[in-house]
């Protein structure tokens, strides 16, 4: 049997951090994962939440199963912290972080209308693809971001979104949009919700960056937004990033519907696809966003923390630019300080990124996305020079 399994594609994002690890320059730079760090190298256990694990610790007296569908408590902070006090109608699954969110939508879908075609932005973040085809659901592209400005390509978007038809998917990302570091605006937002509302689309959302971009309500506006417009949208919340917990998997697949019937039997499509999937869902990590989000004085200082790292990275991103600014003698990087989040994407070609690795060191993905989460102000001038070394 296992002589004739055949190949699968390759993880780019694993085979550099593979390179990395055995390239022995002492001054590499690895720009391949998306897990932040602080100017030390390192990725820290937020005081939130290792008060709320000690305090997990003291009080949990059993660690047995909780639901198909995860634990009620942890389900309710979620639907609250992502869609707010007015919330629509809306069911939700616990799910092992953002990656298990996005597969299990994509098997919700998958049950649901196995014909429907799933609308990408060109470009996304890999997963989405790679997930798409194992699941065997039709996916398109729209354009997103503009090559020649950096910034984002809307009216190239919604012309391509136009081809859409009643009952097609269109998959977005909140905010901090992976790879590009693109926000859309309040403005862009609307017409793009009343344009899918119009055409009967299904919204997807990809909410992996929460509070890494203008503040926790500020990024969910474009969310609420298209939950409140449209009869039914899928949310994927990853809390990997914003509470740390990378390795603990916690994460939510919220469904929102106006017709509230039809939550019902959608809360129990995706209890069982939970329990053909991995039964029940982990807890450790659920709990640990549970405890911070109930707790006043946890969820302050977990608020702090995190906008302490939001405003690291914007500052990384203002002393990148100004640095690039100094070196070309031009503004031409300046896109990158109107982006959000972890990420940009430099418009470089295979070939220029290919270059940075082989001669300076520097370890990116072949769509040239910049990770500020791996930046420091140490190594931002090895960047630049590297950059403009190879022509970009």
């Amino acid at each position: 049997m296992l002589s004739d399994l055949g190949s699968v594609p390759s993880d780019e994002i694993l085979t550099l951090m593979q390179m990395h690890r055995e390239d022995p320059r002492r001054d590499k730079i690895d720009q391949t994962v998306g897990v932040y760090r602080n100017e030390l190298g390192q990725t820290p256990v937020m005081q939130a939440v290792k008060a709320a694990e000690y305090k997990i610790w003291q009080d949990q007296t059993s660690k047995s199963y909780t639901g198909l569908l995860g634990d009620p408590e942890f389900l309710e902070v979620m639907q609250a912290l992502v869609l707010g006090p007015e919330a629509p109608p809306c069911t939700a699954a616990a799910v092992p972080g953002g990656s298990g969110a996005c597969r299990q939508a994509f098997e919700l879908i998958r049950q649901a209308t196995p014909g429907a075609r799933v609308y990408v932005s060109d470009p996304t973040w890999a997963n989405h693809t790679t997930m798409l085809a194992h699941t065997g659901l039709a996916r398109e592209t729209y354009r997103f971001r503009d090559p020649a400005t950096g910034g984002l390509n809307f009216d190239g978007m919604m012309q391509d979104l136009g081809t859409a038809r009643a009952g097609d998917v269109v998959l977005l990302h909140g905010c901090c949009h992976n790879p590009t570091g693109i926000s859309l605006t309040r403005t862009q937002w609307r017409a793009l919700a009343d344009r899918m509302a119009k055409n009967g689309l299904v919204g997807m959302i990809d909410l992996a960056y929460l509070g890494f971009g203008d503040g926790l309500e500020e990024d969910a506006w474009g969310t609420r937004h298209l939950a409140e417009t449209l009869d039914e949208c899928l949310i994927a919340v990853s809390c990997s990033k914003n509470f740390g917990l990378y390795r603990e998997r916690a994460g939510a697949l919220l469904v929102t519907a106006r017709n509230p019937a039809l939550l019902a039997h959608t809360r129990e499509v995706l209890a069982y696809l939970n329990r053909q999937a991995y039964s029940f869902p982990p807890d450790h990590g659920a709990r640990i966003v549970t405890s911070i989000l109930k707790d006043p004085a946890l969820r302050e200082v977990w608020t702090q923390e995190l906008h302490g790292i939001r405003n690291s990275i914007a500052a990384l991103r203002l002393q990148l630019c100004n640095a690039f600014a100094e070196k070309t003698g031009t503004r031409r990087f300046d896109y990158i300080r109107e982006h959000k989040g972890m990420f940009s994407c430099l418009g470089a070609t295979p070939e220029q990124v290919r270059t940075l690795r082989a001669k300076h060191g520097i370890y990116m993905v072949t769509d040239s996305r910049l990770n500020f989460a791996s930046l420091s102000q140490q190594n931002v001038e090895r960047i630049v020079d590297a950059v403009t070394d190879v022509g970009i």
